[in-house]
């Protein structure tokens, strides 16, 4: 069972595409006329020159809106295309999901004919600039250990790739793991953990403990003191990284 059929039921609710990030995922395509998305989920980022998406999980096909480019289920180790079938391939917040990424990389440069767009995270400078993780949820931090690639080793698996930074904006419309930074009661709720796979993949039980510390530290006004600075940003960039590789 693919891991959305678990966790996707409500996935399209809580996931709206950032156009801040869509302008920079469209930009990255270049002049890139036919596009395949893996990982695709419910089509968040999908430009409209997607010929198709590929996603292994039946609940977030399901979530796909009217008019989306057919989808295929599958997974990215194993894709049902030919060589070279497409000007670009597409992989948004999907790698940590795959089961064998060096696997996954090899079929995205056969795909592709002319370049590889990815949105990811840099673990290292995640772990070290997300303060829900280190601070309230070390549990969610070791549990992407277990499946984070160090970006070096990435970038080799692409044959050399062009690294660039995404800050999230503090209003970031799209509730991935820190989109909300700079609104740390959205934590709280359970809807929003729902869709943050390393949170909703751990007990309850096991993220009952730092919840209920960031819930007092959020109700005294500490929480507030010892993260004023970022009360004052727009942006933060804790490590998400778009990456560019031509074949």
């Amino acid at each position: 069972m693919a891991v959305y059929d678990t966790l996707g039921p409500a996935y399209a609710d809580n996931r709206r595409p950032d156009p801040r990030i869509a302008a920079r995922l469209h930009a990255a395509l270049g002049a890139a006329a036919t596009v395949v998305n893996v990982g695709a989920g419910s089509g968040s980022y999908e430009p409209a020159r997607t010929v198709l998406a590929v996603e292994p999980s039946r609940v977030m096909i399901d979530q796909r809106p009217p008019g989306s480019a057919p989808a295929v289920r599958a997974i990215a180790e194993r894709l049902p295309l030919r060589d070279n079938a497409a000007d670009a391939v597409l992989a948004v917040l999907t790698l940590h999901h795959w089961s064998d990424v060096a696997a996954g990389v090899a079929e995205l440069r056969r795909v592709a004919r002319r370049r590889i767009v990815i949105l990811t995270w840099d673990h290292e400078v995640f772990r070290e600039r997300f303060w829900l993780f280190w601070e309230y949820l070390p549990q969610a931090a070791a549990f992407d250990d277990g499946r984070a690639l160090a970006m070096a080793a990435l970038v080799t698996l692409l044959g050399g790739a062009r690294q660039e930074a995404v800050p999230l904006p503090h209003d970031c419309t799209d509730g991935f793991a820190a989109a909300y930074w700079r609104r740390p009661h959205a934590y709280l709720d359970p809807g929003v953990r729902s869709a943050i796979s390393s949170l909703a993949q751990l007990a309850p039980a096991t993220l009952a403990p730092g919840l209920a510390r960031l819930a007092e530290d959020l109700a005294t006004g500490r929480w507030q003191r010892r993260h004023a600075d970022l009360l004052a940003r727009q942006t933060l960039d804790v490590g998400y990284r778009l990456l560019v590789a031509d074949t």
